[in-house]
């Protein structure tokens, strides 16, 4: 049994993994990491499967030392990744020694990380996830101090911090506004997709963990005809009556009656779980076909390195989703 030691934490610290399956027939959100990509690959890179428990950082701040030699990876937003006194790659799967202390500071352009370690995390799970839902009572934080128990095969390598050369898609983040593919709903109102394409919107600080809620120009449908309830996908673009617009996170439930005039493709779905309070967003259309394409090839990415971290690890190339 290894131990890390939680010596401190960002802003909220918890751990999660892919999120729940088929718990929405039970009236409970599927939740898990914001940022799903990221997540996946830091998993992968350690030779874990996909959707194995790990650790979800928000801000700058977590830190920790493990007891025995751990091989670990850091992914997601742009950060700097020590351990001791050494600066190491994030996006790479690196070995920390025993005693030293992991950092991960200067977090910037996105708002979150995600730490794999290679081994079984031990963590509580409620409808077989480890995914947070604080609504249920089951919050997953992490505090300083918290000993975390990990089960683990891993027994070294010849060098300190070994390099691999694998195929690693990582996250692209940009100074300027985020641009999120969208497709439209079958649902939508008259001349929204025009505006919302010519415009820009900023998420507030009013956002959660349910949707980012934007400020930018809407339009609200010309009828008062009533819209019945009905679930919706991540990543829906959700008019309510105010005038803002909302995009609706993993943790979403109901429209609550309000429409729905387009979904975000999925392989902008990680960037939306990046985007924090202040961060300009731009939005284009794009048909459905285009989306399955796009996802195709993120998924193509995906096991391209499934297969080169399974080789270089020499370990057995597992999956779960």
């Amino acid at each position: 049994m290894t131990t890390l030691e939680i010596t401190g934490t960002g802003w909220l610290t918890t751990f999660t993994d892919l999120g729940r399956r088929d718990a929405e027939r039970l009236g409970v959100p599927t939740g898990g990491a914001a940022d799903q990509h990221s997540a996946m690959v830091a998993n992968l890179l350690v030779g874990n499967p996909r959707g194995a428990t790990l650790i979800e950082s928000l801000g700058s701040g977590l830190a920790f030392v493990p007891d025995r030699d751990v091989l670990l990876a850091v992914t997601g937003a742009p950060c700097r990744v020590t351990i001791g006194n050494a600066v190491v790659d994030t996006w790479s799967p690196v070995v920390a020694p025993a005693g030293q202390v992991v950092r991960v500071t200067d977090v910037r352009l996105g708002t979150r990380t995600y730490l794999a370690v290679h081994g079984d995390l031990r963590a509580p799970t409620f409808l077989g996830s480890a995914a947070p839902d604080a609504r249920m009572g089951f919050g997953q934080v992490i505090t300083r101090g918290t000993q975390v128990r990990l089960d683990t095969g891993f027994v070294g390598f010849p060098r300190r911090f070994p390099v691999f050369r694998l195929p690693v898609p990582a996250l692209r983040f940009g100074d300027g506004p985020w641009v999120i593919d969208v497709v439209e709903s079958p649902h939508s109102i008259p001349g929204i997709r025009e505006l919302i394409e010519e415009s820009s919107y900023v998420v507030t600080d009013r956002s959660n963990h349910v949707g980012l809620r934007l400020t930018g120009p809407v339009r609200h449908p010309d009828n008062e005809t009533e819209i019945v309830s009905h679930g919706v996908p991540i990543g829906a673009l959700e008019i309510p009556h105010a005038d803002e617009l909302i995009v609706l996170g993993r943790y979403r439930s109901l429209t609550a009656g309000y429409p729905i005039v387009g979904v975000a493709s999925r392989p902008s779905l990680p960037l939306l779980g990046q985007a924090g309070p202040g961060q300009e967003l731009r939005f284009r259309w794009i048909d459905r076909e285009e989306s399955i394409r796009r996802f195709a090839r993120r998924e193509d990415e995906l096991r391209a390195l499934e297969r080169a971290a399974a080789d270089a690890l020499d370990l057995p190339c597992r999956r779960t989703q």
